[in-house]
């Protein structure tokens, strides 16, 4: 599991990494700041979904900065 699957890793105001739905196949990341997350379960297997500052919902990938 990496570490965008528990959400007690994920904050609100943390830049990451998410896939969006519609590029789950590409595996095509997008970069933003979280707002909100969305995921109420405290683990996901395919990364937790929040949603970032500009409004884009995507799935956890990556943390880059804490």
């Amino acid at each position: 599991m990496s570490e965008g699957n528990n959400r007690k890793n994920i904050q609100l105001g943390i830049e990451v990494e998410v896939v969006q739905k519609h590029h789950q196949r590409t595996g095509e990341l997008t970069e933003g700041v979280v707002k909100k997350i969305l995921t109420n379960s405290p683990t996901h297997s395919h990364g937790i979904k929040v949603m970032l500052e500009n409004g884009i919902v995507g799935r956890v990938k990556s943390i880059l900065e804490k």
